[in-house]
């Protein structure tokens, strides 16, 4: 259990960090019954939960739900399962992994490779498919 919660942290941390997932700030973050029908069927495993969730988690949400359809579908595949995994942990569960993963982005980058290395190694890591090479899109 403590090696998925860190992996389910250490991944769904990282995708919410990256700018392109940020929301604006000054938007507040609509309920789930304003989200548009798209952005309920990626964010569904939260529905229970989505109104209590703090604006800033909400609003880092829907930038994944928005960025969702341009993904490839193994990175909508790895999205949903880290969805669905985030929602089952409890909220002490979810704090721990939290307090993992910021201990873990404190560390030098090179000590950060090491630990990914072994953890690989150990055979404990969780299966995660690899991107394709980027290819050019198609013009519209």
């Amino acid at each position: 259990m403590a090696r998925v919660l860190v992996a389910v942290a250490a991944l769904w941390l990282s995708v919410l960090s990256l700018p392109g997932f940020a929301a604006s700030a000054d938007a507040k973050p609509p309920h789930w019954n304003e989200l548009a029908g798209a952005d309920k069927l990626v964010l569904a495993p939260l529905q229970a939960e989505w109104d209590r969730l703090p604006a800033s988690q909400r609003k880092k949400l829907l930038g994944v739900a928005k960025h969702y359809p341009r993904m490839t579908p193994q990175q909508q595949q790895r999205v949903q399962l880290r969805i669905r995994d985030w929602a089952k942990l409890t909220p002490e569960q979810r704090d721990l992994a939290r307090k993992k993963y910021r201990k873990l982005k404190q560390l030098p980058p090179e000590k950060r490779q090491e630990l990914k290395q072994k953890w690989q190694q150990s055979g404990k890591a969780p299966a995660v498919a690899q991107p394709k090479p980027a290819q050019p899109r198609p013009a519209p």
